[in-house]
């Protein structure tokens, strides 16, 4: 547990992100053990969603921390690395509870993300490099499969945008997150090989 949460009772869930050498079309130097400023808010957001799915303190005194390291990249690593890291999230808390480390209330809601952005003018789900380089809009958007929004990210890149594209984007996503949950599902059901 983190020194500050010890003495709280309750579990904690982190998170490490990193796009390895190989993962862009221009090879990255490791990290090593400094992490830019980037990285390190990355790792922020990916914890700060997952901790949406669990219940603290039913997890107990425990924490879970989870690897999300980027093996090929073409936009969108953030809200990739957030939907596969769920699945091994719930791979985590089932491990614990065959150990009797908790019980199998601690899972609260499925956790998504996706990418949508305004690209010539017209709102894109999941935009790939090209389409996320030239965007006017961007954004990042994670959910819970009960709707609700852990987290919402939009950046005017070129220009500004009105509440109706917000909305439309919003939609987009949600739409977008819907479609993760079912292959979240499908993968924890074994229906979809994994690793």
């Amino acid at each position: 547990m983190p020194p500050w949460r010890e003495l709280s009772g309750q579990g904690w869930v982190t998170a490490e992100y990193e796009m390895l050498p190989a993962s862009t079309r221009n090879r990255r130097d490791r990290t090593r053990n400094k992490v830019d400023g980037r990285t390190h808010e990355i790792q922020r957001l990916i914890a700060r969603s997952l901790r949406a799915a669990v219940n603290m303190e039913r997890l107990g005194a425990h924490t879970i921390y989870l690897d999300c390291d980027v093996l090929q990249a073409d936009g969108g690593t953030r809200t990739a690395a957030i939907t596969g890291a769920y699945v091994a999230l719930c791979d985590a808390l089932d491990a614990g509870e065959e150990r009797g480390l908790w019980g199998n209330d601690v899972r609260v809601a499925a956790v998504a993300a996706v990418s949508v952005g305004v690209v010539g003018g017209q709102i894109l789900l999941d935009l790939d490099y090209v389409e996320d380089s030239g965007a006017e809009v961007d954004a990042n958007v994670v959910m819970t499969d009960f709707g609700e929004w852990i987290e919402v990210q939009a950046t005017g890149e070129q220009t500004t945008f009105s509440p109706d594209q917000m909305t439309q984007m919003l939609e987009l996503a949600r739409v977008g997150c819907q479609g993760l949950f079912q292959i979240q599902s499908a993968a924890l059901a074994g229906a979809i090989p994994r690793g």
